[in-house]
């Protein structure tokens, strides 16, 4: 719970509240700030926390639905797309397939994959760029499609994260083009995997560090903080893949198949149990009051 968390800093997060209301006390980790402790004019005291209240927000959900169907609710897309592309990332990476159906159609599996990447990525963007400003009263904000605001978090996870989806559908798609030399193979397939793999790894863990207000945490208790950290194990994977996929110019293989499928399929099903949890902890966010806390 935010009450329970010692908060050090005193600089205001960047949203705005009545102005009657004082920001007492704040914390996050480096220069951003994701827990806010807020005195109303009646003294009581109000917690704010930068990813409960983005996940909680209402704009962009038409429906509350339940856990596991929900279509008029955006954070229940970004679970089921995000789940979707990690099962083709993960069937992709398995031999077994690869085999049965051919390199060409393994290739393209791998892209469809990405592109659910991107759509989940474009809505998790939409979601964050969307967050209401305005704490403690009414949401009458528009919708916002591109914003600048170096000053969250959340904003840079989004926007990188976007970023590398984009690098992963050059990746695959290319992918699918055996016309390629293998130098032309290198550039063209195997770093846009690298550059992907370096915006997920950064995307993650600037996620896992706005969860736990910290740039290192540990609290097996919070579902938010076991969706940051399945997120990075599954960018670390990704960027073992990345390494064993490198192209050995004299042969024109990946350095190590073995390493390439396995961090992929690791990676995959990090990212799937991670998008599974995005499903309960949007209605858990719903049913919960803890990103605005208040007590006397």
């Amino acid at each position: 719970m935010p009450a329970k968390r010692k908060l050090k800093r005193q600089y205001k997060p960047y949203i705005t509240v009545p102005k009657e209301w004082t920001c007492t006390e704040s914390t996050g980790p480096g220069p951003f700030i994701t827990l806010a402790k807020f005195k109303t004019a009646t003294n009581k005291v109000v917690f704010w926390s930068s990813r409960q209240y983005r996940k909680h927000h209402f704009r962009l959900d038409t429906s509350f639905g339940s856990t596991l169907w929900a279509p008029g609710a955006i954070g229940w897309w970004i679970g089921v797309l995000f789940a979707i592309g990690a099962t083709c990332f993960a069937l992709g990476s398995a031999p077994l397939y690869a085999r049965a159906v051919g390199t060409f159609h393994d290739s393209l599996t791998y892209f469809i994959g990405s592109i659910f990447f991107t759509s989940a990525a474009f809505l998790q963007y939409l979601e964050t760029s969307s967050a209401p400003h305005q704490f403690g009263g009414k949401i009458t904000e528009k919708i916002h499609f591109l914003i600048w605001e170096p000053e969250r978090i959340d904003w840079w996870s989004a926007s990188i994260q976007l970023v590398g989806t984009v690098f992963f559908n050059i990746n695959t798609f290319t992918a699918m083009l055996t016309i390629f030399s293998s130098v032309k193979t290198e550039l063209y397939v195997w770093s846009p995997d690298l550059f992907g793999s370096i915006c997920f790894l950064a995307s993650s863990y600037l996620a896992y560090s706005e969860v736990g207000h910290a740039f290192f945490s540990f609290n097996i208790r919070d579902l938010s903080w076991w969706i940051a950290f399945l997120n990075l194990l599954g960018s670390i994977a990704f960027g073992v893949s990345a390494a064993g996929a490198f192209i050995v110019l004299s042969t024109s293989q990946p350095f190590d198949p073995f390493l390439m499928n396995l961090g992929t399929f690791t990676g995959a099903i990090c990212f799937f149990l991670g998008a599974i949890l995005l499903l309960p902890e949007r209605t858990q966010n719903m049913q919960s009051t803890d990103h605005i806390n208040t007590r006397k």
